[in-house]
């Protein structure tokens, strides 16, 4: 094995610079327990198949066992020489049983062996990712039902535009957050097929059983098109797809905490232990995890469109122009992950001030579209009754008042059919509750919400 795998080809050996160019041993090795199960599967079909002895391929599972283990225990020794983590562990194997090592590769290419090695390692990490998303949600869940009877303004454009449950605008991002389970969860059974016998891209000569290595790997299916199988990188663009809308998301609720945070809201205080403080200013607390959530989006969104990029003009079938499809899957999955994981305590240790948020409704005449809705029930079409309040707003501005504040004749001079009824229209509880309507944000609708996603976790 001192030799390349395929160096029979060639009379020359490989120029220095080409191998520290095309390895990949130093990034692809995070594959390597997936590599030996995938092994494992192919090994053992290969035995029961005949189309090797049964006792070599059970003396091939022995040494691939041995060196999983000693990969875990930290003994095993990477070479860059031996250019990715398949030959270093064949060349492993051949140290430790000799030449019937070579016979693992019978029936198989590294083309679809690291297909397999990346949709087993994928498999894995939508798994976590999706618990990590559960977790947020719950996070999300319990913070609302901390919150129910709390009243802050809802914001269009960044401006005042009516009071809406607090709890309500947490809901929203368990929406999101949940429509991001959904497409991780169509993207694990895109995942889930096994490409193994598709051998470099026309299959192979040998009677393999696809189906048994399917089964034992934990695959839901096999692939079926070989060419398309050892070139197909659709699962990963899924994923990075799945994981840049996730930060989407990710990103705009640290926005909010940070404004949230700064001393022009003051709606929020953040533990701590998640935040950071100035090597200047002794005052300073800095939301610097949500800033850095909100940052590292750019990079997610970054490995999303290199891999469009990689895949856009390759023909079929394998190329090595998709050895570079995974520094962005791995640099993905770990931001992902980690994000997940600190936006969920984000969420937990959030401090709720109540009173700032109150008094945060006093201003902006929140309370305008309800007046403007309690002159269309005393039969003004909605239009006139924009005009009516849009003047008794800039009036109030004018004077320095609210909306509730103004007597009951003044009120009339804009409107006879104002009547004392009105200021039942203009309280911000009122308000709330009278958006019955589903998804609305009146506490009954929103009770039903957190019920609806209580059920929804535990499933």
């Amino acid at each position: 094995m001192a030799q390349k795998p395929w160096g029979g080809r060639f009379s020359e050996e490989t120029d220095k610079l080409v191998e520290e160019f095309t390895a990949s041993v130093h990034y692809d090795k995070r594959l390597a327990l997936y590599d030996i199960r995938g092994s494992i599967a192919h090994a053992r079909m290969l035995g029961k198949t005949g189309i090797i002895p049964l006792e070599d391929a059970e003396k091939i599972i022995a040494g691939l066992k041995e060196i999983e283990k000693d990969i875990k225990e930290g003994r095993f020794k990477w070479r860059k020489d031996l250019e990715d983590v398949h030959m270093n562990i064949e060349a492993a194997l051949y140290e430790k049983i000799g030449p019937v090592a070579g016979k693992l590769h019978t029936a198989r290419s590294r083309n679809d062996q690291v297909a397999t090695d990346v949709r087993l390692f994928l498999r894995d990490v939508i798994d976590e990712t999706l618990s990590r998303l559960k977790d947020l949600r719950k996070a999300l869940v319990e913070k609302a039902k901390e919150n129910l009877e709390v009243i802050l303004p809802g914001f269009t454009h960044l401006q005042h535009a009516q009071p809406v449950l607090l709890a309500h605008h947490l809901m929203a991002y368990y929406e999101m957050f949940t429509r991001d389970a959904k497409r991780f969860a169509f993207v694990r059974q895109e995942t889930n097929v096994c490409p193994l016998g598709s051998a470099a891209l026309a299959g192979t000569p040998f009677p393999v059983d696809r189906e048994m290595v399917a089964q034992e790997l934990g695959f839901a299916g096999i692939t079926r098109n070989s060419m398309d199988a050892v070139s197909d990188r659709d699962f990963i663009v899924s994923f990075l797809a799945a994981a840049s809308l996730a930060f989407v998301h990710l990103s705009r609720l640290s926005e909010e905490l940070i404004l949230w945070i700064s001393q022009e809201f003051g709606f929020i205080d953040l533990p701590d232990k998640l935040c950071t403080g100035s090597s200047i200013m002794p005052q300073k607390k800095n939301p610097d995890v949500a800033e850095l959530i909100r940052g590292k989006s750019g990079r997610v969104f970054g490995n999303l469109f290199t891999l469009l990029t990689v895949l856009k003009g390759l023909p079929m079938t394998y190329n090595r122009d998709l050895q570079e499809d995974k520094e962005p899957l791995f640099d993905t999955v770990d931001t992902l992950l980690a994000v997940l994981a600190l936006a969920k305590e984000l969420i937990v240790g959030l401090k709720v001030n109540r009173e700032r948020m109150r008094k945060a409704c006093e201003e902006g005449h929140l309370t305008a579209t309800d007046l403007a809705d309690y002159l269309v029930t005393k039969g003004l079409p909605f239009r006139e009754a924009h005009h009516v309040v849009g003047r008794l707003v800039a009036y109030c501005e004018e004077k320095g008042q609210k909306l509730w504040e103004l007597p009951i004749e003044k009120l009339k001079e804009f409107s006879e059919l104002i009547g004392e009824d009105v200021y039942e229209w203009l309280t911000l509880e009122g308000s709330v509750s009278r958006r019955k309507v589903v998804g609305g944000t009146a506490p009954e609708q929103v009770e039903k919400a957190i019920y609806q996603a209580e059920k929804e976790l535990e499933a």
